[in-house]
């Protein structure tokens, strides 16, 4: 099988803290990968483990493997901006630039990357984002207007339309639609299950509903600790361990 990523005995402190221990996993490529847990139990600190972005907190420390295609990101020779490349982030609360036009904030990343050549090239891949975040039709005729002008959900898709413009291997979304009302999670939703045809998509909630309805393969994460992982079907239906059972039918928050 082709792995679109590899996680062998990551570990990660917080200061004295040790909130993600020894964990290790493999995502296949173009699946839907969720990982599930209460809150608190590290999803998020995993998630920002994959991509470099606890770098950014001081008092961090990361060790262990996280591989793209058989390369460690966290070798002393990768650089961390081709780390950062290979993955689109969305995170939970929808971060669009307010005062960007809806255009510029697609356009930027692009624009900052060298990734382009000419403004026919721009407008070009800032449509196909736009419509593989299925927003086009709804902003089209509204590119030039800032991006607070649209509504929560809307907002979320634009940022994964500026995720996906970066061109990126693997997207992480970090609960994604807990803050999104009923209508806007399941557009995000139907929308994840369309990208996987090209993306592998890693993501964390809180809701195992949710990682039930969209996830091929789900991990059930503890207190920092990995408890269980597999099919999606397999870990809802035959749970192996008893926190798993627990967490799965409510029974834990």
């Amino acid at each position: 099988m082709s792995w679109a990523i590899e996680v062998n005995n990551l570990n990660v402190w917080y200061g004295d803290k040790h909130v993600i221990k020894n964990v290790s996993f493999k995502v296949p490529k173009n699946i839907i990968f969720s990982v599930m847990g209460p809150s608190g139990c590290g999803k998020s600190t995993l998630l920002r483990a994959m991509n470099r972005l606890l770098e950014l907190n001081p008092y961090a420390r990361v060790e262990g493997q996280v591989k793209i295609n058989g390369i460690d990101v966290y070798s002393d020779n990768v650089d961390i901006t081709w780390v950062r490349r290979q993955f689109g982030m969305v995170f939970q609360i929808p971060n669009p630039f307010p005062h960007l036009s809806i255009y510029e904030n697609v356009a930027l990343g692009p624009k900052l990357n060298g990734l382009v050549k000419d403004r026919s090239e721009l407008d070009e891949l800032v449509k196909q984002a736009l419509q593989q975040a299925y927003l086009w039709d709804e902003v089209k005729s509204d590119l030039k207007k800032p991006a607070s002008m649209l509504s929560g959900g809307q907002q979320q898709r634009l940022c994964i339309a500026r995720a996906l413009a970066l061109k990126p291997k693997i997207i992480l979304m970090d609960e994604p639609t807990a803050n999104l009302d009923p209508v806007a999670s399941s557009k995000i939703e139907e929308l994840m299950l369309e990208l996987k045809e090209e993306y592998t998509i890693i993501i964390v909630t809180h809701n195992p509903q949710q990682a039930a309805r969209i996830s091929d393969y789900v991990a059930f994460l503890y207190m920092g600790e990995l408890i269980e992982i597999g099919e999606t079907s397999m870990v809802f239906t035959r749970p192996r361990h008893v926190l798993t059972e627990k967490y799965v039918v409510g029974r834990m928050g």
